[in-house]
């Protein structure tokens, strides 16, 4: 079966491509910097690193792909993909824990879903367009261990599950990351003011699932994530 996984990424990426030559996104993802911008105003998140058995290699993988992250710049209309950004995990990164199929492994690349949720989240606070996100199957975590609130989470799955957000503002902007003792920060960058939308949650909870809308201050539903319950510690 392992050996069929790499064939099927393939064809994963394969389909994607002929879908975004398609609808023409192929021609709007974002480029390495070359220009220079002068980014006068910045919207800022902050999240604990929290400590984990494989925290070394979780460390290793987010400031990797932080760094990567870092080169691009995103213009008017344009779209930002993680997994076009950040590249193939099997390669360059390590192993870490990470949520596959509902249950707990290493893998590699594991942890780096932190780095496309504060992404996701700053995103959802500068009111950046979401074109595709995915949250978690389960919710691992307890008030203590969490680092965001739930909801906004967005895990990626390389071929198969993107985070992809689009500018669309009238001017340029930047996702800068820094990685500060176990503190990850990151600066929405732009050549204007942006701003900031309030987020408000709102949690349904039953035996086995919590259902959690995320809101704007206008009360317009930005997103609703559905998670299985489960007592562990990530």
């Amino acid at each position: 079966m392992n050996m069929l996984k790499p064939l099927k990424i393939s064809l994963k990426l394969l389909l994607r491509f002929k879908k975004d030559l398609w609808t023409k996104d192929l021609f709007r993802f974002s480029k390495k910097c070359q220009n220079d911008f002068t980014f006068r105003y910045a919207i800022t998140l902050t999240q604990e690193i929290k400590s984990s058995q494989t925290f070394d290699n979780k460390l290793h993988n987010i400031l990797l792909a932080s760094k990567r992250i870092n080169r691009y710049v995103l213009e008017p209309n344009q779209i930002f993909s993680f997994f076009k950004v950040v590249g193939n995990p099997n390669q360059d990164f390590k192993k870490s824990r990470t949520l596959v199929n509902g249950q707990l492994v290493e893998e590699n690349g594991g942890g780096m879903c932190q780095v496309s949720g504060i992404i996701y989240q700053i995103s959802l606070i500068a009111g950046l367009e979401i074109l595709e996100r995915h949250n978690h199957s389960v919710d691992i975590y307890t008030n203590e261990t969490r680092f965001a609130p739930l909801g906004c989470d967005a895990t990626i799955v390389y071929g198969y599950k993107d985070l992809r957000i689009k500018n669309n503002l009238p001017f340029p902007v930047q996702f800068k990351i820094e990685i500060k003792e176990s503190f990850i920060h990151i600066n929405l960058l732009s050549e204007k003011a942006i701003k900031e939308k309030e987020l408000l949650f709102e949690s349904q909870l039953d035996k086995e699932f919590i259902t959690v809308n995320v809101l704007n201050n206008d009360r317009q539903l930005l997103n609703q994530s559905k998670y299985k319950r489960m007592k562990a510690e990530f």
